[in-house]
């Protein structure tokens, strides 16, 4: 499998952003475009894709979509999402991005409710680590951000979109001033595997490891891989830049109004 692409140029015609709800869009971005229609037809394009893709993979049952075939996560109004369009114009891969500021509490995060929380034996230690990272964010004054809901079409899977997704958050983080962050990936399809690749590691505390956890929401083994956007692996630093440069220039959908779009 080519994990690389040779060149992102043709890729990037087919990526659009999703920018939060009320959020504050970074003047940086050139092709920002408030259109709520829009936005809603591919908000739920990409909540039917991402529902049908985890009910192939058993990670959800038909009960956990809706009567529309959508996957709706709280979290998706709130977070960006970088999307991948195939040749029709319809979703085929998806990745949310929730940033926070670094005041948030561990409560307020949505690691909160995951498996390895609720655990006696490990919640503390979640806890305790998230915490550490939130400290250092507040230090680098940095964002703390949490990355989920990522799926691909099973045709793309063996292409280079995978990494290309995983290595657009880091673009993406770059432009939008950095972060510290986690994502909870999948031992299945590989997921984790490849976070760790680009520059993911275990969240740690006093120089414990947290482990990998069996979460039942999603019937399938599931990692926190701990990640800051300014130390990827070296190996692909060059092709984040080329990424970062190229989301510049992607079509960034908004449902803000114009008052409180742009920010330098």
């Amino acid at each position: 499998m080519k994990l690389i692409p040779s060149s992102l140029s043709a890729a990037h015609q087919q990526l659009i952003l999703l920018a939060p709800c009320a959020s504050r869009i970074p003047a940086r971005f050139q092709n920002v475009m408030i259109d709520p229609r829009r936005y809603a037809s591919i908000l739920a394009d990409m909540q039917r894709m991402r529902g049908r893709i985890y009910l192939e993979d058993g990670a959800i049952s038909h009960q956990q979509l809706g009567t529309d075939g959508r996957h709706r996560c709280p979290a998706d109004t709130e977070s960006w999402h970088l999307l991948t369009l195939d040749h029709q114009g319809s979703v085929s891969g998806c990745v949310r991005y929730r940033e926070y500021r670094n005041t948030v509490s561990f409560h307020e995060l949505g690691l909160r409710n995951c498996a390895l929380a609720e655990c006696s034996q490990w919640g503390v230690k979640l806890k305790a680590a998230v915490e550490s990272d939130l400290a250092a964010a507040r230090r680098q004054a940095i964002s703390y951000v949490e990355v989920g809901g990522w799926a691909l079409a099973k045709e793309r899977r063996c292409t280079g979109e995978a990494l290309r997704t995983a290595l657009a958050t880091y673009g993406l983080a770059q432009i939008l001033g950095g972060c510290v962050g986690v994502a909870t990936a999948t031992v299945r399809n590989s997921s984790s595997s490849i976070l760790r690749r680009i520059g993911g590691g275990a969240l740690e505390i006093g120089g414990e490891k947290l482990p990998a956890y069996y979460d039942a929401q999603y019937n399938c083994q599931m990692e926190i891989v701990r990640f800051t956007s300014s130390s990827p692996n070296p190996r692909y630093w060059r092709w984040i830049e080329q990424i970062s440069a190229t989301l510049l220039n992607v079509p960034v959908l908004s449902l803000a109004s114009s008052g409180a779009m742009a920010v330098a």
